[in-house]
């Protein structure tokens, strides 16, 4: 799991393989189970840290989906809260962030669930 370096909101975060793969169907059955437990366990470390009212869990695979790095997939967690500002990214070209990326990783280091850090 990595930080997203221009996040939508506080606690965005991507899930990827090590290796570099474009497509869902390129995983081996090994790193797609490890893929998936990583997505679960940065949810449960979110929901700990943010106390988010829901998440957007997502994959924009390849560039017309939207993907920023087609040839290397990965997994979108966004934590949400009802009247939450993400929508002026699409509509007013604005980011608001309430903490910086260190802090955000702090906070999810110490929620991360425990004996799989």
């Amino acid at each position: 799991m990595i930080l997203n370096a221009y996040p939508y909101a506080s606690g965005h975060v991507l899930v990827l393989p090590y290796r570099q793969v474009a497509n869902l169907e390129d995983l081996t059955d090994a790193e797609r189970e490890e893929l998936w437990i990583t997505v679960r366990d940065a949810t449960l470390a979110l929901k700990q840290a943010y106390a988010p009212a829901g998440l957007n869990v997502g994959l924009n695979l390849g560039a017309p989906a939207g993907g920023s790095v087609s040839q290397h997939l990965h997994v979108h967690l966004v934590p949400r809260w009802v009247g939450d500002t993400n929508f002026t990214v699409a509509i007013a070209n604005t980011k608001v962030l309430s903490e910086s990326l260190a802090t955000t990783a702090t906070r999810l280091r110490s929620a991360w669930p425990k004996g799989k850090r």
